[in-house]
């Protein structure tokens, strides 16, 4: 599942599911790209198999942050850093997809499991969309200048400039137990990590 704009320089906020060995945990990785540039993963093992029921996958995204929550508890936030010269999405409309795509050439255990084509066809089920988000309308540019009507939108309110205590808490359960990959770790991958993970 995806928030995505449109074109080569777009941003993107992603929910990917990426597959298992029958008896392993499943794996789901969330990414950012902002102006076209993504490589910012983190993947969590999830506290239950997703495949025997539906469950909810949120993101809460305002001017200050995004956060991704699974069943109402973050488990990744990404806080907006400009002021540190972090790109953070703000500039482009977005609309939600959900696909199923190959990725075995990298996706489970770094691409050494292929996905068994004699299964297929595949399938992946989506109930219960709720969008409650600042409309874009044709007749201003301006996404920032739309959506900051007084009072109108309830998100970007101070209240939700950072996340509230009970949710830090559950954050910090949610990095601690399931999460086992983070780009900010990876000194293998960058040689000099970036911004957002030093600043």
């Amino acid at each position: 599942m995806q928030m995505a704009s449109e074109g080569p320089v777009h941003d993107e906020l992603d929910f990917e599911f990426l597959g298992n060995v029958s008896g392993e945990p499943y794996l789901v990785q969330t990414n950012i790209y902002v102006n076209g540039t993504g490589n910012r993963e983190q993947r969590h093992t999830l506290w239950f198999d997703p495949t025997l029921d539906f469950h909810t996958y949120s993101f809460f995204w305002n001017r200050h942050l995004i956060v991704f929550l699974v069943d109402g508890i973050p488990i990744r936030v990404f806080t907006n850093k400009e002021d540190k010269g972090v790109l953070f999405p703000r500039q482009q409309a977005m609309s939600i997809r959900g696909s199923v795509w190959n990725a075995d050439d990298w996706a489970t255990q770094g691409g050494k499991v292929k996905i068994n084509w004699t299964n297929a066809p595949f399938f992946s089920t989506f109930r219960s969309f709720i969008i409650d988000a600042c409309e874009l309308l044709p007749e201003t540019d301006d996404i920032m200048a739309q959506c900051g009507k007084l009072g109108r939108f309830w998100w970007d309110k101070p209240a939700f400039v950072v996340l509230n205590r009970h949710r830090s808490h559950q954050l910090k359960w949610a990095r601690r137990k399931h999460l086992v990959y983070d780009y900010c770790k990876d000194k293998a991958r960058f040689t000099e990590l970036p911004r957002e993970c030093i600043s």
